[in-house]
């Protein structure tokens, strides 16, 4: 393989992940913070607890001497209750964008190693492939318990060997009978 089969191929794995994760994105918009925390809610020092659980806040209790007047006993986070509300839209955005890349990763797979017959090509779209289903599993990591991350990694592994020993196989066949003719 030449050094210019090996740039295209680089160049289809980077455009292959690009196409999945841009296409996505354009289809299904990533929650933003801005959206759910406005972050000028609010003006000056909360210094009660109630005056911060009216704001959507959490307030966080300390016992602390202080120098100067007023002295509150703790601190609000005054986002609490709208980070909570924008996390839960992030988990949710991640799963979907896990359940639409992680098939959408094998089948580039699959169509790179059966249908294209130049190897750069294919080799790239394989590539392309593990790196749309990294995509998808990274953004969605974060939120998943390990026995969850623990099966996905064993039913990823079984299927990918299975499928290494079908794909062997098969050409296999197809080298024996170009040898015989």
């Amino acid at each position: 393989m030449s050094i210019k089969n090996v740039v295209l191929g680089i160049a289809i794995l980077i455009l292959t992940i690009s196409v999945v994760a841009y296409g996505i994105s354009t289809f299904y918009e990533t929650p933003e913070y801005s959206d759910f925390c406005n972050e000028t809610r609010f003006n000056g020092v909360i210094e009660t607890p109630e005056n911060c659980e009216d704001l959507g806040g959490k307030w966080s209790p300390q016992d602390i001497k202080c120098v100067t007047t007023p002295c509150p006993q703790g601190y609000c986070d005054a986002e609490y209750l709208c980070r909570q509300t924008y996390e839960a839209a992030r988990e949710k955005h991640a799963k979907i964008v896990f359940l639409i890349a992680v098939p959408l990763g094998i089948l580039i797979i699959i169509l790179g190693a059966l249908i294209f017959g130049l190897d750069f090509v294919g080799a790239g779209l394989m590539g392309g492939g593990v790196g749309v289903i990294l995509y998808g599993v990274g953004g969605f990591w974060q939120f998943a318990e390990d026995w969850i991350k623990f099966l996905l990694s064993l039913v990823g592994l079984i299927i990918l060997i299975w499928f290494a020993y079908w794909f062997d196989k098969k050409n296999s066949k197809k080298i024996s009978k170009k040898r015989k003719k």
